[in-house]
């Protein structure tokens, strides 16, 4: 039965939903005035997420789909860091007061490619134009690789309560396949130094779905990675879109696993991991039981946004940095894209923001569909509907695809609740594609469903 749903749906090209309407969407009608606008009308105190983008790299993974540029210069990124704290002044002079930030999170690239100095500088910066305090998480991601001794304890020194580690995979031959030599002990004397410097949250990254990966070596990386004990773990699938991005035409298509294995992976990784007690949380996410992302899945208040599953709570998302996309309540912008252009907006004073997406009243209603069954795999239509002001069935009723996953044994319907089998969760992305009222407008290839 999975076998014949998983060769049905699984193929499909959908999008991961860390936000709704899909990036896609965006279009320059929404400039660096409107975000401007935006930001003045937001109230003091507003509880606020930043994200901030460091798009530097040592050396290019062949999988990777991130804004990213490879140096063995510190001079681009000393350059960089100095917009980057520019444009952070910039958006604070629009707003009306200080706001509470709850979360900060640095991605990239390589966030700790920075010098140590450079990273208590920008924590500085933030908590003096916004209001932090000792309950703000900021998370930071890391590559273990080029993670010194230095930083590790500068980490700690700043604030930092969680850490994300890349490791995609401990097989050498996936290893070679993709350009990223990584050892298992680079692996553990990052994990070990981080907590001992006081970083009380680590999770790590793999991906299935890789050249050359095999059951057997996404098994054997599972048990080397519990070992050292990360309280989550993100479990993505490999996109292989070389159209999109160049660098991934270096890795053989040929020795990409199909469908029906990288399915296999994904469930073995999946079982693997429960068996060793971490708790499965929506589409590719798994914790502790004590972790707090478990209590927010079992309280119902879990969330999506663009790092994934979140425990944040925050309505308002600012980004800053090239490519950086930011969500406030009227819609969503993004950064320039391009290193140039970025720092030419910042330099005249202006904001970056390229382009972005005024949400409408049915927009905001299909995202909280979508979010609650991307969280949940499972939402009350009728609930979510009432508090839009909008009858259940208006939407039910016009999403014919519905009968089909139900006739199919994906969901079940009843009532106005709609929630997937607990050997179905796997197609989630495919149940919450049916609130998109875009999906496949854009011509933009997304990633398969498994």
């Amino acid at each position: 039965m999975k076998d014949d749903l998983r060769a049905r749906y699984g193929e499909e090209r959908l999008p991961r939903y860390t936000s709704y309407p899909t990036a896609p969407q965006f279009s320059d009608t929404i400039g660096h005035e409107a975000y401007g606008n935006w930001l003045a009308s937001l109230p003091a105190g507003t509880s606020t997420s930043l994200y901030l983008h460091v798009p530097f790299c040592r050396s290019m993974c062949w999988y990777c789909g991130c804004h990213t540029t490879i140096t063995q210069r510190d001079a681009p990124i000393v350059d960089y860091l100095a917009v980057l704290r520019r444009e952070i002044e910039l958006v604070t002079d629009r707003l009306s007061g200080p706001l509470t930030v709850r979360h900060v999170h640095f991605g990239g690239g390589t966030p700790t490619i920075m010098e140590p100095s450079e990273l208590l500088d920008l924590m500085a910066l933030m908590r003096q134009e916004f209001s932090l305090d000792e309950e703000t998480e900021v998370a930071v991601e890391i590559d273990p690789r080029t993670l010194t001794k230095t930083m590790t304890k500068t980490l700690g020194e700043a604030g930092v309560t969680r850490a994300s580690l890349g490791v995609q995979s401990f097989d050498p031959v996936v290893q070679r396949a993709i350009n990223r030599i990584q050892s298992v002990e680079q692996t553990a004397r990052a994990t070990n130094g981080l907590r001992e410097a006081g970083v009380r949250g680590i999770n790590f990254d793999l991906i299935y779905g890789l050249p050359h990966q095999t059951v057997e070596s996404c098994v054997e990386t599972v048990r080397k990675s519990i070992e050292l004990r990360p309280e989550r773990f993100s479990v993505f699938g490999y996109a292989h879109i070389p159209t999109f991005k160049k660098h991934q035409r270096r890795i053989d298509e040929a020795a990409l696993p199909d469908g029906a294995a990288r399915y296999e992976q994904a469930e073995v990784i999946a079982e693997a991991l429960v068996e060793a007690g971490y708790r499965r949380i929506g589409l590719d996410h798994y914790a502790l039981p004590e972790d707090t992302m478990v209590k927010a899945q079992v309280d119902g208040v879990l969330h999506r946004n663009f790092q994934g599953y979140t425990t944040d709570p925050s309505d308002v998302l600012i980004g800053f940095g090239a490519s950086a996309i930011g969500r406030l309540t009227q819609g969503y912008a993004q950064n320039e894209v391009v290193l140039g252009r970025y720092a030419e907006r910042i330099a005249r004073g202006e904001l970056a923001t390229a382009k972005g997406y005024s949400l409408t009243a049915d927009d905001r209603l299909r995202a909280d569909l979508i979010e609650r069954v991307m969280c949940d795999v499972k939402v009350d239509v009728a609930e979510v509907c009432g508090r839009h002001g909008v009858a259940p069935e208006t939407i039910l009723q016009a999403i014919p695809r519905l009968k089909m996953l139900e006739g199919d044994g994906v969901i079940r319907l009843d009532g106005n609740v709609l929630s997937l089998n607990d050997d179905t969760c796997f197609l989630v992305r495919s149940v919450a594609s049916v609130f998109d009222a875009y999906l496949g407008q854009s011509g933009r290839t997304h990633s398969r469903a498994v």
